[in-house]
């Protein structure tokens, strides 16, 4: 029953259905970012841009936490997994991700206990079963995976356990968005917007960006047909000459949102002033923090003496900026497969799989330039 409902959002005669639409509607030039790297890798790996019309044109957005974090937050994680009796946990492509001067995977290599979570809830079978270990969770992702971290907090509190502390690197959507369309340089026209983000938030959340931006945005799936049907209702926007924040993802996500995810997180974490993005620079308010009556829990605050304090910016062949805002593609960048690989990236577009120029490197012969 799963594989035929993934089938029937990847069928063939479906997606060639959605490019004729969208080829006899479509009559003005649209630039659309996919604020997803989930989006942008399904864009690449079934060859969507060959079966569009020149007229639409993707251009990739932040892509994905891992892809974003920059090199001090990174430096962070480093210098606590290098502590005494110290057991470092996080998720996804972190490991591999370089700091200024090594990376996890290279500090684990040399001894430092690193793991990588399968689950989340991992964690705290690792502290409960290390009591005479610190155990650090350094927390990633979008409001996708941050109730998780809220509900990782609840339930450390409820049991009772004193040796787990949170490094908290959430980071919210709306923020970037507005500050890639603020900044004045942008040819971006059009979102799709991230769905699985939406059903956390709700697509009520992105109304007031499409309204003061003139932009329309869809919140579509990450399947070729919900991306296909997405690129459509943007072009009927257009048609239309509206600018409106609209749901191709039905069937997960609503206006509202998880409303009860929503209060977690209230609960127990706050925004931050600023936070550094890679590739995209400071943006207020664009991310998350444990709040003050948590202390005790907070990483960064109980061992802030050891955290490094230093920015640390990408180098300065990287073009990630200016691929993030529109203003170039990655096989614009001149260290692009060359220098800068997926097994040795040097900029956030190429940290993940989910990154830019990571899904340009591995489907590159695919891509119409």
């Amino acid at each position: 029953m799963q594989l035929d409902l993934i089938s029937s959002f990847r069928n063939p005669e479906h997606i060639k259905a959605l490019a004729s639409a969208i080829k006899k509607e479509c009559k003005t030039k649209i630039n659309v970012m996919e604020v997803c790297g989930g989006h942008t890798h399904t864009i690449m790996k079934f060859g969507l841009p060959q079966i569009l019309p020149d007229l639409i044109e993707f251009i990739h957005g932040p892509g994905c936490p891992v892809c974003i974090m920059p090199k001090e937050r990174i430096d962070h994680a480093i210098a606590l997994a290098s502590m005494d009796d110290t057991i470092l946990t996080t998720l996804g492509d972190m490991i591999r991700v370089p700091g200024s001067k090594t990376s996890l995977q290279k500090l684990r290599a040399e001894g430092k206990d690193i793991r990588s979570l399968y689950s989340p809830l991992d964690v705290l079978k690792i502290a409960m079963g290390n009591p005479d270990k610190k155990v650090i969770f350094f927390a990633i992702g979008f409001e996708t995976t941050t109730p998780m971290s809220a509900s990782l907090l609840k339930e450390t509190i409820r049991l009772g356990i004193k040796n787990l502390y949170f490094h908290i690197n959430h980071v919210t959507v709306p923020e970037p968005i507005d500050a890639i369309m603020s900044g004045g340089d942008s040819r971006i026209n059009a979102f799709l917007g991230p769905s699985h983000v939406s059903v956390i938030t709700g697509y009520g959340i992105f109304e007031p960006i499409a309204k003061r931006y003139n932009t329309p945005i869809v919140v579509a799936g990450f399947e070729p047909v919900d991306v296909m049907e997405g690129i459509l209702m943007l072009v009927r926007q257009f048609n239309n000459k509206v600018c409106e924040a609209q749901n191709q993802y039905k069937r997960a996500v609503s206006k509202e949102g998880n409303i009860n995810a929503q209060k977690l997180i209230d609960k127990y974490m706050c925004k931050r002033s600023h936070f550094r993005w890679r590739g995209l620079g400071d943006i207020k308010n664009s991310a998350l923090k444990l709040r003050n009556e948590y202390a005790n829990y907070d990483a960064e605050v109980v061992f802030d003496d050891i955290l490094p304090k230093a920015q640390i910016d990408d180098h300065k062949l990287c073009i990630c900026g200016d691929i993030l805002k529109g203003n170039a593609k990655p096989f614009d960048c001149k260290v692009f497969g060359k220098a800068c690989t997926p097994s040795s990236p040097m900029g956030s577009c190429m940290v993940s799989s989910e990154g830019a120029c990571a899904a340009y490197y591995k489907y590159g012969q695919f891509i119409k330039e």
